[in-house]
C-alpha cells in the first residue's frame, strides 16, 4: 500500500512540477505550513484530553464509567474479561465526546484483549472495530475546537444532523454485526 501512496504522490509532484513549477513550489510550501499548524491545533487538543482520560484512569473513575456501560458492554461483547471490558469502556467514552483520535489507544488494547492475540477476528473484535469505525459522538469536541479555531461563527450548529448521523450509524452496525454473528458463528469460522 505504501508503495502505491508513493507512486501517486510523485506522479502528482512530477505532473504539477511540468504544468506550472511555481505552482507546485507554492503548494508544498502551503500544504506544510497548514499541516504543521492543523498538527499543533491537533497537539493542544489531545494532550488536554489523553491526559484527562489517563487521570480517570490513575483515579479510579475509568472503572466508574466501566461499570456503569457494563450491561450494554456485556451484551456487545459477550465473554470479554474485565479488564477488556475497562478499555472498551475508554473508548466508547472518547467517542462520545469526539475524540477519535484518543480513543485509538484504548481501542487497540481492547481489540487485543478481545482477540485473545489470535490471527484471525472474532465476533467481538469485530464489534469492537465497528463501534470504533461508527463512533457514536454525543459531543464532537475535536471538530468543534477545529471549526471554531478556524473562525466558524457557529462552530456547532452541525451537532444534531452529527448526533442522528452517528446513533443512525452506530445502531445499524451494531444490529448488522449481531445477525451476521448469529450466521457465521465464532466456532465455525475458520484461524
Amino acid at each position: 500500500m505504501s508503495k502505491i501512496w508513493l507512486i501517486m504522490l510523485l506522479s502528482s509532484l512530477v505532473t504539477a512540477l511540468f504544468n506550472d513549477p511555481s505552482m507546485a513550489i507554492s503548494a508544498m510550501l502551503t500544504g506544510a505550513t497548514d499541516s504543521v499548524a492543523l498538527a499543533m491545533e491537533l497537539v493542544a487538543v489531545y494532550g488536554v484530553w489523553l491526559g484527562f482520560f489517563a487521570l480517570l484512569d490513575k483515579t479510579g473513575v475509568a472503572d466508574i464509567i466501566a461499570r456503569l456501560l457494563r450491561p450494554l458492554i456485556k451484551f456487545l461483547f459477550k465473554g470479554s474479561s474485565e479488564e477488556a471490558q475497562k478499555y472498551v469502556s475508554m473508548n466508547m467514552s472518547a467517542n462520545l465526546i469526539g475524540l477519535g483520535n484518543a480513543a485509538t489507544p484504548m481501542g487497540i488494547s481492547s481489540i487485543r484483549l478481545l482477540g485473545d492475540e489470535q490471527p484471525s477476528a472474532n465476533t467481538n473484535v469485530i464489534m469492537m472495530v465497528v463501534i470504533s469505525a461508527t463512533s457514536l459522538q454525543i459531543l464532537p469536541t475535536t471538530v468543534i475546537s477545529m471549526r471554531a479555531a478556524h473562525g466558524s461563527a457557529n462552530a456547532a450548529d452541525f451537532l444534531l444532523p452529527c448526533i442522528v448521523a452517528t446513533v443512525a450509524s452506530t445502531v445499524i452496525g451494531i444490529t448488522l454485526v449481531k445477525i451476521l454473528s448469529k450466521i457465521f458463528p465464532d466456532s465455525k469460522r475458520k484461524l
